[in-house]
């Protein structure tokens, strides 16, 4: 389920004819909304890094592939996808930032700790380093020090202690190894709060093999130079520490005189979609506009 789909397709202003990159594609929900809006004549670049979600997107708009470009890739290297498709620059570009249902629910992706499955977490599948090596390799201040700057976990150090300890006995190597191992770790009385205790440690290591955060800010960059004036760029965030990035990287735009920030303060989900998609209750939506 797209989330803030309303919103988004709202806010990158499409119509007919308009060349449009949803740069995180996942299984096409955006796309779908994008491609219904910007009939016809025009043009869908679909971007994602992960194999199998790109695979259900180009059967699901099986009947506008003539209109699309799907394409297995990193969002990173945006302006290299476009040149090589010959084209200079585009009238909107949206990143969705969440991780899907369709990745969440396959236990074999390791994602989440709620379904047991190898410690993987890689969004490209071709990619070398996986949670499993990042969990077992790190000593404990490499994976303290992950822990926080990824998770902003506030037991980082207890956790990365009882995770060395552990793993000298036996390697780290499901998601519910990863996961009763925090269990144990977070003192009892902090193990009720609202969300899962392992929720900031499954997030920091994914965030850490995905090398998230340092691909963010240089595509948006990449970005706002591939902007046709009056294009937007909509950019659907997760957690504080992606929007913090977008937020600080727009404004740098904008006093450069690049961009037009049009959401000062980001966009939330309504109570309906937060009821009907749990997955979108901490979404965040920032929109900028090219000079």
């Amino acid at each position: 389920m797209p989330v803030m789909l309303d919103e988004s397709l709202d806010y990158l202003n499409l119509s007919p004819g308009k060349t449009i990159v949803d740069a995180t594609a996942g299984t096409g929900g955006h796309s779908k909304g994008i491609l219904e809006r910007i009939m016809p004549a025009g043009r869908l670049i679909a971007i994602d890094r992960d194999e199998e979600s790109l695979a259900v997107t180009r059967q699901r708009l099986d009947h506008y592939a003539g209109d699309c470009n799907f394409i297995y890739g990193n969002f990173i290297d945006i302006d290299t996808i476009l040149k090589k498709l010959k084209i200079q620059e585009v009238d909107g570009v949206l990143f969705d930032l969440g991780i899907s249902s369709f990745q969440l629910e396959d236990a074999q992706r390791g994602f989440s700790f709620q379904r047991e499955g190898p410690l993987d977490m890689r969004l490209d599948r071709n990619s070398y380093i996986s949670a499993y090596d990042l969990v077992n390799n790190l000593n404990e201040e490499e994976f303290s020090a992950l822990l926080w700057n990824f998770g902003q976990e506030r037991w980082h150090n207890r956790i990365a202690h009882f995770l060395v300890k552990a793993r000298r006995s036996h390697p780290i190597s499901t998601t519910k190894d990863l996961s009763d191992l925090v269990v144990r770790a977070v003192p009892y009385r902090h193990k009720h709060y609202r969300i899962h205790p392992a929720t900031r440690t499954f997030q920091a290591v994914r965030i850490a093999v995905n090398r998230e955060l340092e691909t963010l800010e240089a595509a948006i960059n990449k970005t706002v130079a591939l902007l046709a004036k009056g294009a937007r760029i909509c950019v659907i965030s997760f957690h504080s520490l992606e929007d913090r990035i977008i937020k600080f990287s727009f404004r740098r735009h904008a006093a450069e005189g690049k961009i037009r920030i049009i959401t000062p303060k980001p966009l939330t989900p309504g109570q309906q979609e937060v009821g009907n998609n749990p997955l979108s209750r901490s979404a965040k939506l920032r929109v900028a506009e090219k000079l």
